[in-house]
């Protein structure tokens, strides 16, 4: 009886806090919003979230700027509170002076996303909104301070520990497969055959990390290719009718494609924990691995060939690349390419350069056909990232390095 009482009081209750909440369905977001934060009770804070969410998602561009504004503006800390708050915990350390401090500096917008969070369903919402706001806010310092609440959080809720690694195959649901295909950043998929090529084979593979919240959209996933051999262009790996290898046959695991799939989630990691993961799990299965490479884009060489008003280059391209991977950096001191920052920022080495690797109009645009293995050796990441990190070592075999070198000579002429 005390479980039949406690459902029907659940519902009773939901109940009258509708019927109390019903004249608020008509109010604007930013109003249910204020409201929401100052709720107590459980069941009337669950219906404004749901409230919130849906007035969101009916919101066109300008609304939602309009209301990304007043959390940016009315829900922001208060300097004088959060400063009075730590002249106190200065001046008596304690649990309460401190607790006082740690409240007064957290702006109240997070705690209003972490309200919006407890409604199912709203963890994906909440993905999307940030993709919203990382689009509307470029630009605008008052959202972009606003993106890094967003970015506090989900750090927490997408931490590598709640991420669950999923092996897709050719008999993975149609609807996750119809994401993969639509996801795909690097290499595109133009069919469901293509798709089948990449994912039924013995010899590929593909992975994904997904979150409980939103069991049903990748988050990230990488194809792999088992090969002999590390291959030195993209179009045989993808080709129709090549020819099938058997697995314990590999010596070497590719990773040829990365796609993040949430642009919500952007600049929350998981392609290191993916890689590495992956590539452990491989090594366990198959154990005459002997290599974990990358056979990646170059996106930003020929965008800088261009910048740098290199005109007449003559001969191949890879020392080129070599160069521009090795030596162009950003102010900050880290390489200008992309692709470059994540694997080397996972303690990946420059290993090789391949000319006329990818021959697609978007290798070509991009990476004028240039292709690189990055090579993963699982006993030296660790090492290779915290010298990445710390001093901005970029690691490379001596034929890359003998490879810039000639450009750099060639340059200085």
């Amino acid at each position: 009886m005390t479980v039949l009482s406690d459902l029907l009081a659940a519902v009773l209750e939901r109940g009258l806090g509708a019927a109390r909440l019903g004249d608020w369905s008509r109010r604007p977001a930013a109003e249910l919003a204020d409201a929401l934060i100052t709720t107590h009770g459980e069941t009337s804070g669950n219906l404004l979230a749901e409230q919130v969410l849906a007035a969101y998602k009916a919101m066109d561009d300008h609304a939602r700027q309009e209301f990304f504004q007043h959390l940016a503006t009315e829900m922001n800390v208060a300097p004088d509170v959060a400063r009075a708050a730590l002249d106190a915990y200065e001046a008596e350390p304690s649990r309460e002076t401190y607790r006082a401090y740690l409240t007064a500096s957290e702006p109240p917008r997070q705690e209003l996303i972490r309200r919006l969070n407890q409604i199912e369903g709203a963890t994906g919402a909440l993905v999307e909104m940030r993709g919203d706001l990382l689009r509307l806010g470029r630009g605008q310092p008052e959202l972009e301070a606003l993106d890094l609440d967003f970015r506090h959080l989900f750090r927490s809720w997408f931490n590598r520990g709640f991420l669950v690694l999923r092996h897709i195959t050719w008999k993975t649901s149609a609807d996750i497969l119809e994401k993969i295909i639509a996801y795909e950043a690097v290499h595109a998929i133009d069919s469901w055959d293509d798709l089948r090529r990449r994912v039924q084979p013995d010899d590929r593979r593909c992975f994904a990390f997904f979150h409980p919240a939103m069991p049903d959209e990748p988050l990230i996933f990488v194809e792999v290719a088992l090969t002999r051999g590390i291959p030195g262009a993209v179009q045989p790996l993808l080709a129709k009718g090549r020819e099938e290898l058997k697995p314990e046959l590999a010596d070497t695991a590719v990773f040829y494609s990365i796609s993040n799939c949430q642009s919500g989630l952007a600049g929350i990691s998981f392609g290191n924990s993916l890689i590495k993961q992956v590539a452990a799990d491989l090594a366990s299965e198959l154990p005459g691995l002997a290599r974990f490479v990358t056979l990646s884009p170059i996106p930003g060489l020929m965008e800088w060939v261009r910048e740098a008003g290199i005109t007449a280059w003559q001969g191949d391209l890879a020392p080129l690349a070599a160069h521009y991977l090795l030596n162009v950096k950003r102010p900050n001191g880290t390489p200008r390419d992309p692709v470059a920052r994540f694997h080397l920022g996972n303690g990946a080495m420059v290993h090789a350069l391949h000319e006329d690797a990818d021959l697609s109009q978007k290798g070509r645009a991009g990476s004028g056909g240039v292709m690189v293995n990055y090579l993963y050796d699982l006993r030296r990441t660790s090492e290779r990232h915290e010298a990445f990190a710390t001093n901005g070592t970029v690691a490379a075999s001596s034929g890359v390095k003998s490879l810039a070198g000639s450009a750099q000579a060639t340059l200085n002429k």
